[in-house]
């Protein structure tokens, strides 16, 4: 058995490794600075490359430590560039993701393609027995991937989580999740 979460994921149209340093201005060109694209996000559009560059040395000492959330950049094959990202955090016997798409993705399954491959690699580890991702209530889109991906609407976590693009005060999310 494979450790999870791995650390690099193939699916038909793309790869997924994490993000290094490297990867900075890549992933600011693509999602990181557009309102749009991080509305319902916890973070507000990147302002500077440095603000990309303290996101990456994040995800570099997380996968370092094997703790927090671990962040997969995706890969698009054909275009040959980052066009997103996944973040993945395991508590036990629990998996809960969170992702990002550039705009210009939307709409081409790309996203439903990611879930269900990280959560089948989630359930070969025999230890996992939920894999859950949560949005905004507002955020229909997202939770259409989730609903494709064939996870189940659990219910309404109420005042959960502030999204800073949204608002200051935390806003109710929708959770989603599939069981074993």
């Amino acid at each position: 058995m494979a450790a999870f979460p791995p650390r690099t994921l193939d699916t038909l149209r793309l790869h997924l490794r994490p993000g290094t340093l490297a990867d900075a201005q890549a992933i600011f060109d693509s999602y990181a600075t557009d309102p749009e694209v991080v509305r319902y996000l916890c973070f507000r559009p990147h302002q500077s490359l440095a603000d990309t560059r303290v996101f990456l040395e994040a995800v570099e000492r997380a996968w370092e430590s094997g703790e927090g959330e671990r962040a997969l950049v995706i890969v698009h094959r054909d275009l040959g560039r980052i066009v997103g990202a996944i973040g993945i955090r395991k508590a036990g016997p629990r998996v809960e993701v969170g992702y990002v798409l550039e705009r210009a993705r939307w709409g081409e399954g790309l996203m439903t393609e990611v879930v269900v491959a990280v959560r089948d690699a989630a359930f070969a580890d025999p230890d996992v027995s939920r894999f859950q991702a949560l949005c905004d209530v507002e955020n229909v889109a997202s939770a259409r991937v989730m609903e494709k991906a064939g996870m189940v609407l659990e219910g309404t976590l109420r005042s959960y989580e502030i999204h800073p693009n949204r608002s200051e005060v935390p806003r109710d999310c929708w959770c989603y999740a599939v069981v074993r």
